[in-house]
């Protein structure tokens, strides 16, 4: 249970990462796509330039070179991929599923106006699926964490231990080659290959943050508790350092079988407690010990579909032959059900300060008016205020007690103010 040393994060580092930190516990999720054009491979920023290039309508400035997305999310590219990035999730019952929904309707537009590129240029292009990254925050100041060992990069290394296998299970496939976790600072992430399925992505989600969560209340991080808690740890495991960033990953070679190829129902795993056990069976355990806390987080639909899995009535990709055809074409072989309508599962409030901030939707403070014009990070709104013409930074913290303060446009305003006035009938 050994592993190689992770590089160090500045202070300057840690800074910026706790002035871009939200008031509140939140999610999010990331996914990367590479881009075939006519047959081809290529780089997304070599082909288009700039996002700005395949959205038609004017996009709103993020940081660096992502803009945001009506849907509330952002795109970038990203050393020859496209990536998408949801706003971040306030942690609640169904914060994945609200997540996973703000990542595949994001997915949707985008295949929607790489449709219309299509037709004004005249090439075909595909979007793969590469990989997706689920993000958990941690605030466990950097102090008091390196004070008591419970600092993110031990964590990481702990999570490293325990989440692989149930995700391996809910999300990967045949030809994947690792699950890893990176620390953050102020979140960790956990990250693996794209899953083409909206419903199994979701899942995926909902038990990463349950098990993160629970494991950032444990007294310590040191790799000893997991033989504290009785965990099936895999005898000879050794975490590799991440490929990219800071952190470690649990390959094939970190193994001495091939999980991602091997039967998962076949007890080949021996554990340090001295048994051998199947993939499946030590992923249920692990999921078992922490249901209380998948089960506070997760919507009833992936629930049911991580119990399905474990248990073995719907099958993993893991045990199809070969990995599936959707990972080649995102968002035409696979795409967004409308799994969870916002009727059923209303947006997060952060969703909703997004959207409104991104659609430039004016707010009215006291008596003037601010007017969005752009996004510092995932956590700070810029406003122009429209007497003077003076920018002015919001915190999405700040912003979620003006939510009504929003103009929300004639149509809203004539309906709010019929409403209002049968209550005042009714009353009279």
């Amino acid at each position: 249970m050994s592993t190689r040393d992770a590089r160090k994060l500045t202070k300057s580092g840690r800074e910026r990462a706790r002035a871009s930190a939200t008031a509140r516990a939140a999610m999010g999720l990331e996914a990367e796509f590479s881009i075939v054009v006519d047959g081809n491979p290529a780089k997304p920023e070599d082909v288009f330039g700039s996002p700005t290039r395949i959205v038609r309508a004017p996009m709103m400035h993020r940081t660096g070179r992502s803009y945001h997305l009506p849907t509330g999310g952002a795109v970038y590219f990203d050393t020859g991929v496209i990536e998408i990035a949801t706003p971040v999730i306030e942690l609640d019952a169904g914060c994945a599923a609200r997540a996973g929904r703000s990542l595949w309707e994001s997915i949707r537009f985008l295949r929607e106006e790489l449709d219309a590129w299509e037709q004004r240029e005249g090439h075909t292009v595909h979007l793969a699926g590469f990989s997706t990254h689920y993000n958990i925050s941690f605030e466990i100041p950097h102090d008091e964490a390196k004070r008591t060992h419970r600092t993110v990069d031990e964590l990481a290394l702990l999570l490293t231990h325990i989440v692989p296998m149930p995700v391996m299970l809910l999300a990967t496939n045949r030809r994947s080659t690792g699950v890893g976790v990176r620390p953050r600072v102020n979140r960790v992430e956990v990250t693996a290959d794209f899953t083409p399925d909206a419903a199994l992505m979701i899942a995926t989600a909902t038990l990463v943050v349950g098990v993160a969560r629970e494991v950032m209340t444990w007294p310590s991080f040191a790799l000893d508790e997991l033989e504290r808690r009785d965990f099936p740890v895999i005898r000879d495991f050794v975490p590799e350092p991440h490929g990219s960033r800071r952190g470690w990953v649990a390959k094939t070679a970190s193994f001495l079988e091939n999980p991602f190829a091997c039967n998962v129902n076949e007890a080949i795993w021996p554990t340090r407690d001295g048994g051998t056990r199947s993939l499946r069976d030590i992923a249920a355990r692990i999921t078992r010990y922490f249901w209380p806390s998948i089960e506070r987080y997760g919507d009833r639909r992936s629930l049911r579909l991580i119990q399905s899995v474990m248990s073995g009535r719907t099958p993993s990709l893991l045990e199809l032959d070969d990995r599936p055809p959707a990972y080649e074409s995102v968002g035409r072989l696979c795409t967004w059900a409308n799994l969870f309508p916002v009727r059923a599962l209303p947006r997060s409030r952060y969703e909703q300060v997004f959207i409104r901030a991104i659609s430039r939707r004016k707010l009215k403070l006291e008596r003037d008016w601010y007017t969005p014009i752009g996004m510092r990070g995932w956590s700070h709104v810029i406003f122009r205020r429209d007497r003077d013409q003076t920018r002015h930074v919001f915190s999405l913290d700040y912003l979620l007690g003006h939510l009504d303060d929003w103009d929300v446009g004639p149509r809203t305003e004539e309906k709010i103010k019929q409403t209002l006035r049968e209550r005042l009938e009714r009353r009279a």
